[in-house]
């Protein structure tokens, strides 16, 4: 039996293996079929990832087992069953096992053949993602828009908490480039209404908010506090609907890649440089003249490596 480390490390492994076509309709298929749906917690997913790479074993194992191979706590496996739309850890247990039965059935070398390459998988739910934003920006008016509205309020405010702060860093290191005062909040609490409200006497009109999932009660608190100052948010999300984007002004809503134990986030990451692009746009003039300046500030300090 492993470890509840060993298990871990197995529950978020990228497996090797040839890809099955769909039609095949492979166990791993039908597994993938059965948690693609539901948005799971990185705990969930390692649970789903646990059951794809040993379903002939794992769909036998009582709750008690399961939960130790993988290392988390009973009441998770339970919480995962109904996320996954099932009523208790024995209905989904039940239907693990008609699944694991094609397995044994067809061999024990069927398991090796059927199994998926999940790096592979997780870059396709990706290309998915950008195909879908892709469209989405078929006419680009919006992203257009906003952006012209970004670039003019000084301060522009960037706002990402938690797993979404990341994003937030990357557009608000870049936008310093072009915008000539860009106010980055990554805390929340009082701290973001402290900044949230210094940033509206200042002048500024727009904060720019990124809420990924699993989506934090304090960027809501957040952007609500921001509306109520007299601020305007623009949101890039995975959700058109829900709480935080029901408070925004303009949401973008683009899909995030959830095959993985983490979140993986190409099609966010693509809607910043779009809206970046936007702001450039909106005022060449200063876009040309910053870009000049900090280009001879590095070449002054020396910023980067000779290519």
């Amino acid at each position: 039996m492993p470890s509840p480390q060993q298990a871990r490390a197995q529950a978020s492994a990228i497996t090797s293996g040839k890809t099955v076509p769909e039609a095949e309709a492979a166990p791993t298929s039908q597994l993938r079929a059965l948690f693609d749906g539901p948005h799971l917690s990185p705990g969930q997913r390692r649970i789903a990832q646990y059951l794809i790479e040993n379903i002939a074993e794992a769909a036998f194992l009582s709750i008690t087992d399961l939960a130790e191979r993988v290392g988390v706590s009973q009441p998770s496996v339970t919480r995962f069953a109904a996320a996954v739309g099932f009523s208790g850890y024995p209905a989904l247990r039940e239907r693990l096992q008609s699944i694991a039965l094609r397995t044994l059935a067809v061999g024990p070398g069927a398991a090796e053949e059927d199994r998926s390459n999940e790096l592979q998988a997780a870059i396709d739910a990706e290309i998915a993602n950008l195909e879908n934003l892709r469209r989405d920006v078929a006419d680009p008016d919006r992203v257009i828009d906003t952006g012209r509205q970004l670039s003019r309020s000084t301060p522009l405010t960037v706002l990402g908490l938690r797993i979404s702060a990341s994003l937030a860093e990357y557009f608000a290191y870049a936008a310093r480039r072009i915008h000539p005062d860009v106010r980055l909040v990554t805390r929340g609490g009082s701290v973001a209404y402290d900044a949230l409200l210094q940033s509206r006497e200042a002048g500024g009109t727009w904060v720019l908010a990124f809420s990924m999932p699993r989506h934090a009660q304090e960027t809501l608190t957040a952007v609500r506090v921001a509306r109520g100052a007299g601020l305007k948010v623009a949101l890039i999300t995975d959700l058109a609907l829900g709480p935080v984007a029901d408070e925004a002004d303009v949401t973008f809503a683009t899909g995030t890649g959830s095959r993985l134990v983490f979140d993986s986030y190409a099609a966010p990451g693509v809607m910043c440089a779009a809206l970046l692009q936007a702001m450039t746009d909106a005022d060449p003039e200063r876009t040309q003249a910053r870009l000049e300046e900090y280009e001879q500030l590095a070449d002054e300090h020396r910023f980067f490596l000779e290519d």
